[in-house]
């Protein structure tokens, strides 16, 4: 290799892994809730078999391997999680923002704050949940809503953002005082894209529109007034710019992959994964314009199901394109079910096979075998004829035992397996690029993330 060739390589390898004296002006962290190694490689395959361009996540120079173990369990929770990653602060499941002492810790997100950079903090599921909520809140126990909305409320932060805030009735139906908490401390409560835009406030608090504030909405379902990952991380990012333009700190949760890996869905979790490497692709677009300026880190505050590509039933192989025959999330479909049961409609297998043809392509272009229409055919009839079988039931919802064998079919035939509906404590990845993005490369335990972010923000 001639000189010239050197230099070359030495000018593209410096513009995408930038080390500086001075911190970045620009820090995005991303958090996909439950995306393990496994559901990544997953995603992998199916966009590399669909002949898509690589996840760009996937493109990023430093790579590393990070554990997940909460101060009480080889197995976190994502309070526990989010308290690590947002803290560097082991804590016990359950816990948020505090200790395993029960002693409030301070977020990074707030160390930057101190240093005069615009926060950020947005989600496609509640805001109040496990993960945002661990960079601005205090609490013994994750579901103490009310108090973690009013600590949003009195954040500072300029903005946050996700679908429904949960702790605004108490339990016999009274106003908690949450709303009030967020006109107190001059942060403008808006509802969708829209209304956050068009907000004068320095400081935004976003919930969904109110048609699709309690839905899951996974991308797979195209629910219309679907608000994705891509519309809440540039949402954010805008008025970040225009409150904060000359540096801030951006958190995105992509935590709908986690809803759907609890409840073993495979496409459903792919095409979420790829929705949420959308959101990154705005920042990465952003960082191409301010590489030297720029920091993009990519992680999972746990693993949930235990997915894996390659099952008993394909053994060697593997279909995930399958996917693309499937237009319904496994909550939907079982909500589907449900509205069934309640109706006074006969339905007969006949009805189900043309819907299971029509939202998953059975027997059209997704090969169910004999045995497993025998079978299928069998757990209707007990389900809807007989009203009886068991449920599946998962952190956020029960399945009926025809909805889990359904699903169970097509994660067979398209060749994902699964271990659990619960969490596990597999390594996760974390991917990053930019300033001082080489420190995020080996192996890690989560709660040095954001001791490393803060050693960015010290330009050390």
């Amino acid at each position: 290799m001639n000189l010239k060739s050197i230099l070359a390589t030495v000018a593209v390898a410096a513009s995408i892994t930038v080390s500086a004296a001075d911190a970045p002006r620009y820090v995005f962290y991303f958090i996909g809730d439950g995306m393990g190694v496994q559901p990544v490689l997953a995603t992998q395959a199916y966009s590399r078999i669909k002949g898509l361009d690589t996840p760009v996540m996937l493109k990023f120079p430093a790579v590393g391997m990070v554990t997940t173990h909460s101060a009480s369990s080889p197995v976190t929770d994502s309070a526990a999680a989010g308290t690590a990653l947002s803290t560097g602060s082991k804590t016990r499941n359950g816990m948020l923002g505090m200790n395993a002492d029960t002693v409030a810790v301070e977020s990074v997100a707030k160390k930057y704050q101190a240093k005069g950079y615009g926060i950020g903090i947005a989600t496609n599921v509640y805001p109040d949940d496990a993960t945002p909520g661990a960079f601005y809140a205090h609490v013994p126990n994750r579901g103490m809503t009310t108090q973690i909305g009013k600590q949003a409320a009195e954040s500072g932060y300029q903005f946050i953002g996700g679908s429904y805030l949960r702790g605004l009735k108490d339990r016999d139906g009274n106003d908690t005082g949450v709303l009030q908490a967020f006109k107190d401390n001059n942060v403008d409560y808006v509802k969708g894209t829209k209304e956050a835009r068009a907000s004068k406030s320095e400081k935004v608090f976003m919930v969904y529109p109110d048609s699709v504030a309690h839905i899951a909405n996974y991308t797979i379902d195209s629910i219309p007034g679907f608000v994705s990952l891509p519309d809440i991380t540039q949402t954010c990012l805008d008025h970040l710019l225009k409150v904060s333009p000359d540096k801030f700190f951006i958190m995105i949760e992509g935590g709908n992959i986690d809803h759907a890996a609890h409840g073993d869905d495979g496409g459903t979790v792919i095409k979420d994964i790829l929705n949420f490497n959308e959101g990154i692709q705005i920042a990465y677009d952003f960082y191409l314009k301010h590489p030297d300026e720029t920091l993009i880190v990519v992680t999972a505050d746990h693993n949930t199901g235990g997915m894996s590509l390659g099952n008993s039933y394909l053994s060697y192989d593997a279909k995930p394109l399958y996917i693309d025959y499937q237009h319904i999330s496994k909550d939907a479909f079982n909500d589907e079910m449900k509205a069934i049961q309640r109706s006074r409609r006969i339905y007969t297998w006949d009805d189900m096979k043309e819907f299971l043809s029509e939202k998953l392509g059975f027997w059209t272009n997704v090969p169910v075998s004999e045995r497993q229409t025998k079978m299928l055919q069998e757990r209707f009839e007990q389900t809807f004829v007989k009203h009886e079988g068991d449920e599946q039931k998962t952190l956020y919802n029960n399945y009926s035992g025809f909805t889990a064998a359904v699903y169970k079919v097509l994660n067979d035939i398209c060749g994902f397996g699964w271990t659990t509906t619960f969490h596990t404590g597999d390594y996760v990845p974390v991917y990053a690029i930019g300033v001082d993005s080489q420190k995020f490369a080996g192996i890690l335990d989560n709660i040095e993330i954001p001791k490393l972010l803060e050693e960015v923000l010290q330009g050390k």
